[in-house]
Protein backbone atom coordinates (compact mmCIF):
# COMPACT_ATOMS: atom_id res chain seq x y z
CA UNK A 1 0.00 0.00 0.00
CA UNK A 2 1.22 3.33 -0.92
CA UNK A 3 1.83 6.11 1.97
CA UNK A 4 0.46 9.65 0.76
CA UNK A 5 2.48 12.23 1.41
CA UNK A 6 2.75 15.97 1.21
CA UNK A 7 5.35 18.90 1.95
CA UNK A 8 5.47 20.03 5.56
CA UNK A 9 3.85 22.88 4.76
CA UNK A 10 0.60 21.22 3.54
CA UNK A 11 0.53 19.26 7.20
CA UNK A 12 1.10 22.21 8.95
CA UNK A 13 -2.18 23.78 7.16
CA UNK A 14 -3.91 20.33 7.10
CA UNK A 15 -2.61 20.00 11.25
CA UNK A 16 -3.85 23.73 12.57
CA UNK A 17 -7.48 22.77 10.47
CA UNK A 18 -7.55 19.35 12.85
CA UNK A 19 -6.60 21.37 16.12
CA UNK A 20 -9.63 24.03 15.60
CA UNK A 21 -11.98 21.61 14.81
CA UNK A 22 -10.35 19.33 17.57
CA UNK A 23 -10.79 22.56 19.84
CA UNK A 24 -14.47 23.35 18.87
CA UNK A 25 -15.47 19.66 19.53
CA UNK A 26 -14.00 20.07 22.72
CA UNK A 27 -15.36 23.08 24.01
CA UNK A 28 -18.21 22.29 26.61
CA UNK A 29 -21.74 24.55 25.94
CA UNK A 30 -21.83 28.35 27.15
CA UNK A 31 -23.11 28.43 30.82
CA UNK A 32 -24.67 31.71 32.46
CA UNK A 33 -25.17 34.66 30.04
CA UNK A 34 -24.74 34.65 26.53
CA UNK A 35 -22.43 37.05 24.96
CA UNK A 36 -24.35 39.79 22.82
CA UNK A 37 -23.54 38.67 19.30
CA UNK A 38 -19.91 40.06 18.11
CA UNK A 39 -19.31 40.88 22.01
CA UNK A 40 -16.59 38.11 22.19
CA UNK A 41 -14.84 38.37 18.96
CA UNK A 42 -11.62 40.49 20.39
CA UNK A 43 -11.05 37.89 22.37
CA UNK A 44 -11.34 34.85 20.41
CA UNK A 45 -9.71 36.43 17.12
CA UNK A 46 -7.06 36.32 20.02
CA UNK A 47 -7.60 32.53 20.61
CA UNK A 48 -6.88 31.85 16.64
CA UNK A 49 -4.33 33.94 16.62
CA UNK A 50 -2.32 32.39 19.14
CA UNK A 51 -3.48 28.72 17.69
CA UNK A 52 -2.26 29.72 13.92
CA UNK A 53 0.77 31.13 16.29
CA UNK A 54 1.85 27.76 17.32
CA UNK A 55 1.12 25.84 14.12
CA UNK A 56 3.02 27.72 12.33
CA UNK A 57 5.80 27.85 15.05
CA UNK A 58 5.45 24.20 14.63
CA UNK A 59 5.68 24.05 11.20
CA UNK A 60 9.01 26.28 11.28
CA UNK A 61 10.63 23.57 13.45
CA UNK A 62 12.91 20.97 12.48
CA UNK A 63 10.90 18.17 11.93
CA UNK A 64 10.71 15.60 15.14
CA UNK A 65 10.74 11.81 14.58
CA UNK A 66 7.19 10.36 13.80
CA UNK A 67 7.01 9.18 17.04
CA UNK A 68 7.20 12.60 19.11
CA UNK A 69 4.87 14.53 16.87
CA UNK A 70 1.58 12.65 18.76
CA UNK A 71 2.27 14.31 21.82
CA UNK A 72 3.83 17.69 20.10
CA UNK A 73 0.04 18.63 18.61
CA UNK A 74 -2.13 18.12 21.84
CA UNK A 75 0.04 21.11 23.32
CA UNK A 76 -2.42 23.25 21.69
CA UNK A 77 -5.06 21.81 23.47
CA UNK A 78 -3.57 21.99 26.99
CA UNK A 79 -5.30 22.51 30.22
CA UNK A 80 -3.48 25.84 30.49
CA UNK A 81 -4.71 26.83 27.30
CA UNK A 82 -7.82 25.93 27.30
CA UNK A 83 -9.44 26.29 30.68
CA UNK A 84 -9.19 30.59 30.19
CA UNK A 85 -10.25 30.61 26.84
CA UNK A 86 -13.12 28.97 27.95
CA UNK A 87 -14.15 30.95 30.53
CA UNK A 88 -13.27 34.02 28.96
CA UNK A 89 -14.56 33.90 25.55
CA UNK A 90 -16.57 31.03 24.45
CA UNK A 91 -17.94 29.47 27.50
CA UNK A 92 -19.77 32.87 29.00
CA UNK A 93 -17.63 33.51 32.33
CA UNK A 94 -15.98 36.55 30.26
CA UNK A 95 -18.56 39.02 30.40
CA UNK A 96 -17.25 40.62 27.67
CA UNK A 97 -17.87 44.47 27.68
CA UNK A 98 -18.71 44.52 31.96
CA UNK A 99 -18.02 48.39 31.62
CA UNK A 100 -19.09 51.70 33.07
CA UNK A 101 -20.28 54.11 30.67
CA UNK A 102 -18.69 57.15 29.62
CA UNK A 103 -15.18 55.54 30.78
CA UNK A 104 -15.92 54.15 34.16
CA UNK A 105 -18.99 56.18 35.88
CA UNK A 106 -21.77 54.18 37.16
CA UNK A 107 -24.47 54.50 34.38
CA UNK A 108 -27.79 56.76 35.94
CA UNK A 109 -30.89 54.94 36.09
CA UNK A 110 -29.44 51.96 34.87
CA UNK A 111 -30.63 49.45 37.53
CA UNK A 112 -34.41 51.04 37.07
CA UNK A 113 -35.11 49.48 33.79
CA UNK A 114 -36.59 52.54 32.68
CA UNK A 115 -35.97 56.35 32.47
CA UNK A 116 -37.79 58.75 34.36
CA UNK A 117 -39.40 60.16 31.19
CA UNK A 118 -40.41 56.53 30.21
CA UNK A 119 -41.98 56.17 33.79
CA UNK A 120 -43.75 59.17 33.91
CA UNK A 121 -45.75 57.95 30.83
CA UNK A 122 -43.49 59.74 28.25
CA UNK A 123 -42.77 57.39 26.07
CA UNK A 124 -43.98 57.53 22.82
CA UNK A 125 -45.39 53.77 20.89
CA UNK A 126 -42.25 51.86 20.08
CA UNK A 127 -43.23 51.42 16.59
CA UNK A 128 -43.71 55.59 15.77
CA UNK A 129 -40.10 55.65 17.03
CA UNK A 130 -38.86 52.85 14.87
CA UNK A 131 -40.67 54.02 11.86
CA UNK A 132 -39.07 57.17 12.11
CA UNK A 133 -35.79 55.72 11.96
CA UNK A 134 -37.13 53.60 9.11
CA UNK A 135 -37.62 56.14 7.46
CA UNK A 136 -34.59 57.82 7.86
CA UNK A 137 -32.36 54.42 7.24
CA UNK A 138 -34.52 53.96 3.83
CA UNK A 139 -32.64 57.89 2.62
CA UNK A 140 -29.03 56.86 3.54
CA UNK A 141 -26.83 56.63 0.78
CA UNK A 142 -24.63 53.91 2.20
CA UNK A 143 -23.66 51.20 -0.48
CA UNK A 144 -23.20 49.62 -2.52
CA UNK A 145 -20.14 47.53 -1.76
CA UNK A 146 -17.94 45.83 -4.03
CA UNK A 147 -16.94 41.88 -3.67
CA UNK A 148 -13.25 42.76 -3.54
CA UNK A 149 -13.87 45.74 -0.44
CA UNK A 150 -13.80 45.46 3.18
CA UNK A 151 -16.53 47.32 5.20
CA UNK A 152 -14.51 49.21 8.13
CA UNK A 153 -16.02 49.69 11.98
CA UNK A 154 -14.41 52.20 14.31
CA UNK A 155 -15.89 51.98 17.78
CA UNK A 156 -15.26 53.13 21.48
CA UNK A 157 -15.71 49.87 23.55
CA UNK A 158 -15.04 49.19 27.33
CA UNK A 159 -14.06 45.41 27.98
CA UNK A 160 -13.99 43.46 31.51
CA UNK A 161 -14.14 40.11 32.59
CA UNK A 162 -14.45 37.68 35.54
CA UNK A 163 -11.74 35.40 34.99
CA UNK A 164 -10.08 36.15 38.76
CA UNK A 165 -13.48 36.27 40.23
CA UNK A 166 -13.82 39.56 40.51
CA UNK A 167 -15.03 42.17 38.13
CA UNK A 168 -11.70 43.78 36.44
CA UNK A 169 -13.34 46.74 33.78
CA UNK A 170 -10.56 47.92 31.37
CA UNK A 171 -10.14 51.71 30.29
CA UNK A 172 -12.47 52.73 27.25
CA UNK A 173 -10.22 51.38 24.31
CA UNK A 174 -10.27 52.15 20.48
CA UNK A 175 -11.68 48.84 18.22
CA UNK A 176 -10.77 48.64 14.42
CA UNK A 177 -12.11 45.71 12.55
CA UNK A 178 -12.47 45.38 8.86
CA UNK A 179 -15.01 42.78 7.16
CA UNK A 180 -14.72 41.05 4.20
CA UNK A 181 -17.19 41.12 2.06
CA UNK A 182 -15.75 38.08 -0.92
CA UNK A 183 -18.60 35.51 -1.10
CA UNK A 184 -18.38 31.80 -0.76
CA UNK A 185 -16.38 29.92 2.39
CA UNK A 186 -13.76 31.89 3.75
CA UNK A 187 -11.39 31.03 5.95
CA UNK A 188 -9.89 34.74 6.66
CA UNK A 189 -12.57 36.85 7.16
CA UNK A 190 -11.19 40.30 8.09
CA UNK A 191 -8.91 42.04 10.72
CA UNK A 192 -9.66 43.26 14.01
CA UNK A 193 -7.22 46.24 15.88
CA UNK A 194 -7.48 46.91 19.13
CA UNK A 195 -5.12 47.52 22.15
CA UNK A 196 -2.29 48.26 19.70
CA UNK A 197 -2.17 44.52 18.41
CA UNK A 198 -3.91 43.12 14.86
CA UNK A 199 -4.97 39.92 14.19
CA UNK A 200 -6.74 38.24 11.06
CA UNK A 201 -10.19 37.55 12.22
CA UNK A 202 -10.56 33.64 11.52
CA UNK A 203 -13.23 31.41 10.33
CA UNK A 204 -15.62 30.56 12.51
CA UNK A 205 -15.03 27.16 15.08
CA UNK A 206 -15.87 24.11 13.28
CA UNK A 207 -16.03 25.34 9.73
CA UNK A 208 -12.41 23.90 8.91
CA UNK A 209 -13.45 24.60 4.43
CA UNK A 210 -14.35 28.34 5.85
CA UNK A 211 -17.04 30.75 6.93
CA UNK A 212 -20.02 30.76 4.36
CA UNK A 213 -21.72 34.52 4.01
CA UNK A 214 -24.77 34.66 6.38
CA UNK A 215 -26.34 36.06 9.58
CA UNK A 216 -23.13 35.74 11.50
CA UNK A 217 -20.59 36.84 8.84
CA UNK A 218 -23.52 39.12 6.87
CA UNK A 219 -21.42 40.62 4.04
CA UNK A 220 -23.42 43.72 1.97
CA UNK A 221 -24.88 41.27 -0.61
CA UNK A 222 -26.05 38.62 1.56
CA UNK A 223 -27.95 41.29 3.03
CA UNK A 224 -29.13 42.85 0.29
CA UNK A 225 -30.86 39.54 -0.65
CA UNK A 226 -33.00 39.48 2.99
CA UNK A 227 -36.98 40.14 2.50
CA UNK A 228 -37.76 43.56 3.23
CA UNK A 229 -41.19 43.20 4.30
CA UNK A 230 -41.06 43.65 8.09
CA UNK A 231 -42.95 40.34 9.36
CA UNK A 232 -41.04 38.16 6.72
CA UNK A 233 -37.72 39.54 7.70
CA UNK A 234 -38.05 39.15 11.63
CA UNK A 235 -39.65 35.30 10.63
CA UNK A 236 -36.51 34.47 8.57
CA UNK A 237 -33.60 36.12 11.34
CA UNK A 238 -36.15 34.26 14.22
CA UNK A 239 -35.07 30.83 12.18
CA UNK A 240 -31.52 31.68 11.72
CA UNK A 241 -30.86 32.38 14.68
CA UNK A 242 -30.35 30.03 17.24
CA UNK A 243 -32.24 28.47 20.34
CA UNK A 244 -30.10 28.92 23.56
CA UNK A 245 -30.62 28.08 27.51
CA UNK A 246 -29.31 31.20 28.69
CA UNK A 247 -31.19 33.77 26.71
CA UNK A 248 -34.90 33.92 25.63
CA UNK A 249 -35.19 33.85 21.95
CA UNK A 250 -36.80 37.28 21.12
CA UNK A 251 -33.82 38.67 23.18
CA UNK A 252 -31.43 36.56 21.40
CA UNK A 253 -33.32 38.22 17.90
CA UNK A 254 -33.38 41.87 19.11
CA UNK A 255 -29.28 41.32 20.25
CA UNK A 256 -28.80 39.46 16.36
CA UNK A 257 -30.63 42.63 14.42
CA UNK A 258 -28.65 45.01 17.31
CA UNK A 259 -25.74 42.99 15.78
CA UNK A 260 -26.53 44.19 12.15
CA UNK A 261 -26.78 47.05 12.80
CA UNK A 262 -23.84 47.92 14.73
CA UNK A 263 -21.07 46.05 12.49
CA UNK A 264 -22.49 46.57 9.06
CA UNK A 265 -22.73 48.84 6.05
CA UNK A 266 -26.85 48.22 5.64
CA UNK A 267 -28.41 48.50 2.00
CA UNK A 268 -31.12 51.49 2.88
CA UNK A 269 -33.84 49.07 2.14
CA UNK A 270 -32.74 46.46 4.39
CA UNK A 271 -31.90 48.58 6.96
CA UNK A 272 -35.55 49.98 6.84
CA UNK A 273 -37.13 46.92 7.28
CA UNK A 274 -34.62 46.01 9.76
CA UNK A 275 -35.93 48.17 12.29
CA UNK A 276 -39.29 47.89 11.44
CA UNK A 277 -39.09 43.98 11.59
CA UNK A 278 -37.72 44.88 15.42
CA UNK A 279 -40.78 46.82 16.17
CA UNK A 280 -42.75 43.39 15.98
CA UNK A 281 -40.77 41.70 18.71
CA UNK A 282 -42.49 41.68 21.69
CA UNK A 283 -41.53 43.71 24.65
CA UNK A 284 -38.89 46.24 22.58
CA UNK A 285 -39.57 49.38 24.14
CA UNK A 286 -38.31 53.04 23.67
CA UNK A 287 -35.62 54.24 26.34
CA UNK A 288 -36.25 57.76 26.19
CA UNK A 289 -32.69 59.32 27.37
CA UNK A 290 -30.29 55.85 26.51
CA UNK A 291 -26.70 56.85 26.26
CA UNK A 292 -23.70 55.00 24.34
CA UNK A 293 -20.46 53.92 25.82
CA UNK A 294 -19.01 57.60 25.56
CA UNK A 295 -21.98 59.54 27.05
CA UNK A 296 -23.62 60.45 23.48
CA UNK A 297 -27.40 60.84 24.20
CA UNK A 298 -30.49 60.16 21.84
CA UNK A 299 -33.24 58.63 21.14
CA UNK A 300 -33.42 54.78 22.79
CA UNK A 301 -34.92 51.53 21.80
CA UNK A 302 -34.71 49.13 24.22
CA UNK A 303 -35.66 45.48 25.31
CA UNK A 304 -35.42 43.36 28.49
CA UNK A 305 -34.57 39.81 28.98
CA UNK A 306 -37.06 38.62 32.27
CA UNK A 307 -35.50 35.32 32.42
CA UNK A 308 -31.87 36.61 33.03
CA UNK A 309 -32.35 40.38 33.73
CA UNK A 310 -30.32 42.41 31.25
CA UNK A 311 -31.88 45.09 29.07
CA UNK A 312 -30.16 46.08 25.69
CA UNK A 313 -30.56 48.97 24.36
CA UNK A 314 -29.75 50.77 20.77
CA UNK A 315 -29.06 54.51 20.95
CA UNK A 316 -29.54 56.69 17.69
CA UNK A 317 -28.61 60.37 17.27
CA UNK A 318 -31.08 62.44 18.08
CA UNK A 319 -31.08 64.49 14.72
CA UNK A 320 -30.40 62.49 12.10
CA UNK A 321 -31.49 59.47 13.88
CA UNK A 322 -28.19 57.75 13.03
CA UNK A 323 -27.19 54.95 14.83
CA UNK A 324 -24.61 55.67 17.70
CA UNK A 325 -24.12 52.68 19.58
CA UNK A 326 -25.49 50.78 22.52
CA UNK A 327 -25.33 49.23 25.97
CA UNK A 328 -26.40 46.18 27.60
CA UNK A 329 -26.87 46.02 31.63
CA UNK A 330 -28.54 43.90 34.46
CA UNK A 331 -31.68 45.28 35.78
CA UNK A 332 -31.50 42.97 38.95
CA UNK A 333 -28.81 41.54 41.42
CA UNK A 334 -27.58 38.70 39.98
CA UNK A 335 -24.67 36.17 40.70
CA UNK A 336 -22.68 38.05 37.96
CA UNK A 337 -22.90 41.21 39.54
CA UNK A 338 -25.16 44.07 40.26
CA UNK A 339 -28.50 45.85 39.47
CA UNK A 340 -27.13 48.48 37.08
CA UNK A 341 -23.69 46.61 36.18
CA UNK A 342 -23.17 47.34 32.75
CA UNK A 343 -22.64 43.60 30.59
CA UNK A 344 -21.51 45.69 27.38
CA UNK A 345 -21.24 49.42 25.94
CA UNK A 346 -19.93 50.97 22.24
CA UNK A 347 -20.18 53.82 20.38
CA UNK A 348 -19.53 53.75 16.80
CA UNK A 349 -16.93 56.72 15.78
CA UNK A 350 -16.44 55.53 12.21
CA UNK A 351 -17.94 53.26 9.61
CA UNK A 352 -16.92 52.81 5.87
CA UNK A 353 -15.78 51.18 2.83
CA UNK A 354 -12.03 50.88 2.29
CA UNK A 355 -10.46 48.62 -0.49
CA UNK A 356 -7.77 46.91 1.16
CA UNK A 357 -8.06 45.41 5.04
CA UNK A 358 -5.91 47.23 8.02
CA UNK A 359 -6.22 50.50 5.58
CA UNK A 360 -8.00 52.88 7.15
CA UNK A 361 -10.34 55.39 5.48
CA UNK A 362 -10.24 59.24 4.47
CA UNK A 363 -11.32 60.91 7.14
Amino acid sequence: MTATTGTDDDRGGRDGEDDRAALARLLPPAAGFALPPGRHEHHRERLMHQIDHDTAAASAAPAAPAKDRASARPRLLRPSFLAPVTALALAGALVAGYSAQGGGQAPAQAGTGASASERAGHAQPVALVLNRISDAAAKSDAGPVRDDQFVYVRSQVQDGDLTGGTLVTGPLAEREIWYAQKPGPQKKLGQIRQDGETFPINAELGDTDGTREGVNRPTYRWLAALPTDPQRLLDHLTALTPESDTQEHAQAVFDQIGHLIRETVLPPETAAALYKAAALIPGVTEAPGAVDAVGRKGVGIARVDARYSWRSEWVFDPETLAYLGSRTFLTADTEIGGKGALLSADAVVKRDVVDEAGVRPQD
